[in-house]
């Protein structure tokens, strides 16, 4: 198990029934145990299973579901029928089931024992049809769900469950998780805006508003020996000239001073229990910082690289949905080795089959995904209310393929877009020193790109080596939004005919309701 998923479990309860007597249930009980211990011996589930046992009637369903509901270490439910479990008394319970489900249909043995299968075996292993009517009745109650079909010791099988387990730590952490805007968002901008109510309402997660003179009067109390301390951090973590250790440089002072809004803006997320944030190159203080003291003197790109690195949320302009998606692609990755990371559509390069975007933003790239130890460098920043020298990490993406996506608020719904995408080399950029990586959304950069664009797609994404289609199918399932792919097998005209169906869908549905 991933140490940063131990606080986390995954209850498996089997669906039985008296009929066939107690002898019986306790086989499916017995085989029940070892097909859980199986599954966590098998090194490929990051989250415990814990078995709770047979549901042999309607009350032992619901008390068992309503268990797992009040249970905080309980963040999903597998569900398999053993033997033939009638489905109206699973009816209560699921009425009541507020965690994620996942219904497993397989067998305790993998092949029919052809020379002695008699008819007890029958009756006792019953799944090809007993998962069929366990799967109407969620069916018929509408009930979202993940199901998993496959023999539960094969790695296929088992790696489903893994990507739905990951699937489910991002939601339980998602159902606290607190997003603090310093600042509001860019002015006129659309794609950073949302309602904020139907986030909570749906996702989960909450979004406050944080005044930046709150942000400085944390900033006011850091200690300089603590500054010191991590600006030995920057120099001994990252490559950089050793020019830039001239304590007399302006240099020096600007990286001092990013350090120092580094412990200003941790400070601030460790006391409100935050998890994500976002900033504003707006609103950074008082305008004329030198003056007054009261400000950032550059904006706190360093700082919001190191922080996504470490797993808070984080969007620019204001963008609490990507700061609250990327915080939620953090948590699914733990202990996976690639890399994740906000980026930004930032230009386009035509160049035939390798067209491709560079994504980068002014500062804010998470190391996660360097191709090499970042270099820590300070250069003029032209933009926002700092036009000053300001420090950030410079490094380059590693090449491999991924997937980036975002959010969006339509008005009736939320939209999930998800792209892959290739990285690939980028030429050198002597001048502009910044993170960044290039990549070909797929299946081409004219089809990919513009069924983003078709889509609503915003020009922030979030992106990750390491995650695939599946866990945004689940992600979107538990979370009940709607959610589009751009693929391999995308072709523009099928891609737009789905957007109008799924827009005749929503209507329809929430006309219904």
């Amino acid at each position: 198990m991933i140490k940063a998923f131990e606080n986390y479990e995954i209850w498996f309860i089997t669906g039985a029934q008296l009929l066939y007597g107690g002898d019986a249930v306790k086989q499916v009980d017995g085989h029940s145990k070892e097909m859980v211990a199986g599954l966590n011996d098998s090194g490929r589930l990051p989250i415990k299973v814990v078995y709770k046992g047979t549901a042999n009637s309607s009350k032992e369903v619901s008390e068992l579901f309503a268990a797992a509901n009040n249970e905080k270490k309980c963040i999903g439910v597998i569900t398999w029928m053993h033997t033939f479990s009638p489905a109206k008394m699973w009816i209560h319970g699921l009425q009541i089931l507020h965690k994620p489900l996942l219904h497993l249909h397989t067998q305790y043995n993998a092949e029919i024992p052809w020379d002695s299968i008699d008819m007890d075996f029958m009756n006792l292993n019953q799944s090809a049809h007993g998962d069929r009517e366990f799967g109407h009745i969620i069916s018929r109650m509408r009930i979202r769900r993940k199901l998993v079909v496959g023999y539960w010791k094969e790695e296929k099988t088992q790696n489903h469950i893994a990507v739905w387990e990951r699937v489910c730590a991002a939601w339980a952490d998602a159902q606290d998780m607190l997003i603090l805007r310093f600042g509001d968002q860019m002015n006129n901008v659309a794609v950073t805006d949302g309602d904020k109510v139907a986030a909570e309402q749906v996702l989960g997660y909450h979004v406050d508003y944080c005044p930046f003179s709150e942000v400085l009067s944390y900033f006011k109390e850091i200690k300089d020996a603590d500054v010191d301390n991590l600006v030995a951090t920057y120099f001994n973590e990252y490559d950089h000239d050793s020019s830039l250790e001239d304590k007399t440089s302006e240099a020096y002072k600007k990286v001092w001073n990013a350090a120092k809004a580094e412990l200003a803006l941790r400070a601030i997320l460790k006391a409100k229990g935050a998890k994500g944030f976002t900033t504003n190159f707006d609103d950074l203080g008082d305008v004329d910082v030198e003056r007054s003291g009261m400000g950032f003197d550059q904006i706190p790109g360093l700082a919001s690289q190191r922080l996504m690195a470490e797993g808070y949320g984080f969007g620019a302009e204001g963008d609490w949905k990507s700061a609250a998606l990327y915080r939620s692609i953090w948590v699914m990755t733990q202990g996976m080795p690639n890399g994740c990371s906000f980026l930004e559509d930032y230009t386009l390069n035509f160049n035939g089959e390798q067209s491709s975007i560079l994504q980068s933003h002014m500062l804010e790239v998470s190391p996660l995904i360097a191709a090499s130890k970042p270099r820590l460098e300070v250069h003029f920043l032209g933009i926002g209310v700092r036009k000053s020298q300001t420090a950030r990490l410079v490094f380059t993406s590693k090449v491999g393929t991924g997937v980036t996506a975002t959010v969006v608020d339509l008005g009736n719904r939320f939209r999930m877009i998800v792209n892959d995408v290739k990285c690939i080399e980028p030429k050198a950029l002597p001048k502009l020193p910044v993170a960044s990586a290039l990549w070909i959304p797929q299946p081409n950069f004219e089809v990919g790109a513009g069924c983003w664009i078709y889509a609503g797609g915003t020009h922030h994404s979030c992106f990750s080596y390491d995650l695939t289609e599946e866990y945004w199918q689940d992600y979107a399932e538990i979370a009940g939004i709607e959610c589009v792919f751009i693929n391999e097998n995308t072709k523009v005209d099928e891609f737009r005919k789905e957007l109008r169906f799924n827009e005749v869908y929503y209507m329809l549905n929430k006309a219904l309701l």
